[in-house]
């Protein structure tokens, strides 16, 4: 392990992409059968392979007092290392790099670090979480303990992205790139694409089902403009719903829901994985769970009371019912125990064919999203403005020759969407950022005037933004929140409740974790507002009357056959 992490620091210290390329290949020709995917998993910033469902679920706390306790440091060292750099893995390092302490025996390999995480993660307890992961701690230096942490974090931050990780492999074994970045895409384990690029086996990996592909992302485009210059004519369209996105797999009558992030959600959407073990076909879907009901889907705020819920009793489900509308085929056969044909690589005119071909439109449970073409910029506005009416984000625009890309944003695929409103908000307090905003205040927490009859204080906040204004604005205003600091609390700063900011969002939320009583979901800042005193920002009556309107329904076109 400390090889690796000399190596990951070498990564680091060059921002040349030949030379990350160059040092990793190297690196990768080194090791063994058994330190290969073990190697290329941490490298790509995660513990356990993105397929693998496993978590260590070891927090900061329990890392800060391991560090503290192995390094005889006194409570809140890590705590003031960490608002030095913003890196748990850096602060752990700083803090026994400190004390001056020798690990204890052999420092770690690359197997003795993974046989830890696997045992933590299959642990339960927090104490005796924490104490594996002081035993494998005191067996390393700093600068390995620096990178376990980092790989146990998730946060290896290095300058290293999956394409150069991809292209180091390929650049080690003497293997096409394309041909490692299928693999990967196959197999959801770059560790494992690394294995078959050593062996020359590259085109033995194959789609499983249950093992959940990452999402094709779609970028985002300011107007029609922009999607006819990037897409031509003509493209295809279809509504952005406001659901979340989701993977169905389903073979020999069994089947899966996976999220985004790749984790099993059949359990919090009962209904949908029992209407899919009635279908008569294997394969794999992309599409969007929807809150659906009456022939109506249901806004966001309800659905989101079916999330995160392991298993919801029968009268939520009752209340808030949810059907899978598919929107793409990413493997498809016949139900009868065959190998599922992977159709990643065919256009999506045929994959929507093979789609259409299923009919889930008229299956209950399910929908299809509604399909549309557009020429020109006329259409395509009209096609938006529609889309909006329905109560919908936007429009998901689509080049209906293109491929399906795991994991990437490119732009085959473009998302088309406006902000529902903006709200005119001042900001409270403020927080230093991370990765490349380390150092500078750029986590806003942000409130509008108390209105309220009882209120016992004239603001209530509603939300916190992270993106939107750029560097120099935020180094400038860094400045002035630093001047401007009332009470500090660990990296949170009480500010002078006098800079206004113009705040846009997709959704208005009931929330008890904001003093409003209201959340906004993805809250983004549109600009500062010097122009705008304190006293004339949005009011509380304000944000409760956008809430109203919200939940007074809205209605999706769709192709659905839920009854």
């Amino acid at each position: 392990m400390r090889r690796w992490s000399e190596t990951a620091e070498r990564v680091a210290a060059t921002s040349r992409t030949s030379e990350k390329v160059a040092i990793l290949a190297a690196y990768l020709r080194t090791l063994t059968p058994a330190e290969l995917p073990l190697a290329v998993t941490y490298l790509s910033g995660r513990p356990f392979p993105e397929r693998d469902p496993r978590t260590t679920g070891l927090g900061w706390a329990a890392i800060a007092a391991a560090a503290e306790a192995d390094a005889d440091a006194e409570d809140g060292a890590l705590g003031r290392a960490y608002d030095r750099s913003s890196d748990l893995g850096q602060a752990v390092h700083d803090v026994l790099a400190a004390s001056g302490r020798r690990p204890s025996g052999e420092l770690p390999a690359l197997t003795d670090v993974d046989a830890a995480l696997s045992e933590i993660a299959t642990t339960r307890g927090a104490a005796e979480k924490t104490r594996i992961f002081r035993t494998l701690l005191w067996r390393c230096d700093p600068l390995t303990a620096k990178y376990v942490v980092k790989t146990l974090s998730g946060e290896m931050r290095i300058g290293l992205r999956e394409g150069h990780l991809e292209t180091a492999i390929a650049a080690a074994f003497g293997r096409d790139v394309e041909a490692v970045k299928w693999a990967g895409m196959l197999t959801g384990d770059l560790g494992q694409s690394a294995e078959l690029a050593r062996d020359d086996r590259l085109d033995a990996a194959e789609l499983t089902l249950f093992r959940p592909l990452k999402s094709m992302l779609a970028s985002p485009a300011a107007d029609a403009a922009e999607v006819l210059m990037r897409l031509g004519s003509p493209v295809w369209v279809e509504d952005k719903y406001d659901g979340i996105r989701a993977q169905l797999h389903r073979r020999d009558g069994e089947a899966r829901l996976y999220s985004r992030d790749l984790h099993d959600v059949s359990g919090q959407f009962p209904e949908v994985v029992a209407a899919a073990v009635q279908l008569s076909w294997d394969g794999l879907l992309d599409g969007e769970l929807l809150a659906w009901k009456g022939g109506t889907a249901l806004p966001f705020q309800q659905l989101q009371a079916r999330l995160g819920r392991k298993k919801p009793p029968a009268a939520l489900i009752a209340e808030v019912p949810c059907i899978f509308v598919a929107f793409d085929a990413l493997a498809l056969g016949p139900g009868d125990g065959a190998p599922v044909e992977p159709l990643l690589r065919l256009p999506l005119r045929e994959r929507r064919a093979r789609l259409d071909a299923l009919g889930l439109a008229r299956t209950p449970g399910f929908g299809v999203s509604n399909l549309l073409t557009a020429a020109d910029g006329a259409v395509l506005e009209r096609h938006f403005a529609a889309a909006r009416q329905r109560g919908n984000e936007g429009l998901m625009v689509k080049d209906p020759e293109s491929g399906y890309s795991p994991g990437r944003r490119g732009y085959g695929w473009l998302k088309l969407k406006r902000p529902l409103a903006t709200l005119d908000c001042v900001v409270v307090g403020v927080e230093v950022g991370h990765g490349k905003r380390h150092g500078v205040l750029s986590d806003y927490t942000f409130a509008v005037l108390d209105d309220r009859a009882d209120a016992t204080k004239p603001l209530a906040t509603i939300g916190k933004a992270y993106s939107g204004l750029t560097d120099a604005e935020l180094a400038e205003m860094t400045r002035w929140f630093e001047a401007h600091t009332l009470e500090r609390f660990g990296r949170y700063r009480v500010v002078e409740p006098t800079v206004v900011v113009e705040v846009a969002f997709d959704v208005i939320m009931r929330s008890s974790r904001h003093g409003s009583g209201f959340a906004l979901r993805f809250p983004r800042i549109v600009r500062l507002r010097p122009d705008k005193p304190p006293s004339e920002i949005d009011r509380l009556a304000t944000v409760e009357r956008m809430h109203e309107q919200l939940q007074a329904g809205v209605s999706y076109r769709l192709e659905a056959g839920a009854g």
